[in-house]
């Protein structure tokens, strides 16, 4: 999917939400739990109450590749659902050596129809450049994230700025605004203006939002551009409104709480 065709998609449901499928097979509604592939089962029935309502979805790989084989096919089986009009995530965080890399973007964006990978940037230059050279496809970079160990490394100085500018930074000059994205957590109201700043033209994922205490409000007034510019992912709040027979309607009733919200902030 290209910038846009996201950017369309934004304008046409008066929405930037990202519904995110981290499926844990232990939380989904019990009587699911007969069905022949209650992952992919649980899956659908989300897919099919929030399609509407959102542009993108994101799948943590973790949450699949736990499960072996069968998570697997059922990861494989929820991203071919999904089609073509949202924006498929794969949450995987990869990044290797370059030949590693490459192989990497062949499973995700060529073996699997992912229109994003989220990826790592550690290693450098060599470990991001495979991603962004396959053609309507992105990289999106781990950038400022939510989590407490960001205090370990991004949040250090380093040469009179924080280690985090230096990757948005330097990342940006890799690729495009029409291939490259950064993953940066709702949880750091306080760096986005800053951060925006830096990257004024990139589309960031968002999470955070939701169960980890993220403000929707405080995002959306301190990131969105004209173009929108951001994905807002929500997750357990959306896949586990209800642990009934009634958890798809009630998944549908919070995304559409949020999507309404949206509705509201975009320019």
């Amino acid at each position: 999917m290209t910038r846009l065709q996201l950017i369309e998609q934004i304008r046409k449901k008066k929405s930037y939400l990202c519904v995110g499928l981290d499926t844990d097979i232990t939380k989904i509604p019990r009587h699911l739990s007969t069905d022949p592939d209650p992952v992919f089962a649980f899956n659908k029935a989300i897919i099919d109450a929030t399609k509407d309502l959102c542009v993108s979805y994101k799948i943590n790989t973790a949450f699949y590749e736990a499960l072996g084989v069968k998570g697997w096919e059922a990861m494989e089986k929820t991203v071919r659902y999904i089609g073509d009009e949202h924006f498929k995530i794969a949450d995987a965080k990869r990044g290797d050596i370059g030949n590693t890399s490459d192989q990497y973007a062949k499973a995700f964006f060529e073996t699997l129809p992912f229109d994003a990978i989220t990826v790592a940037p550690y290693m450098g230059e060599d470990s991001v450049k495979p991603f962004l050279q396959h053609k309507g496809k992105w990289a999106i970079v781990l950038g400022l994230t939510s989590n407490k160990g960001a205090n370990d490394f991004e949040l250090l100085h380093t040469g009179g700025e924080f280690f985090y500018e230096k990757v948005l930074e330097t990342v940006s000059a890799w690729g495009t605004e029409d291939n490259l994205m950064f993953v940066i957590g709702a949880t750091r109201e306080g760096e986005l203006s800053n951060v925006r700043k830096l990257t004024p033209h990139h589309f960031y994922l968002v999470p955070g939002v939701g169960a980890q205490g993220g403000s929707l409000k405080d995002v959306s007034e301190e990131a969105m551009i004209k173009d929108c510019g951001i994905l807002v992912n929500i997750s357990r709040a959306i896949l586990y409104a209800s642990a009934g027979q009634d958890f798809a309607e009630k998944a549908r009733e919070v995304a559409k709480e949020y999507q309404e919200e949206m509705s509201g902030y975009l320019k």
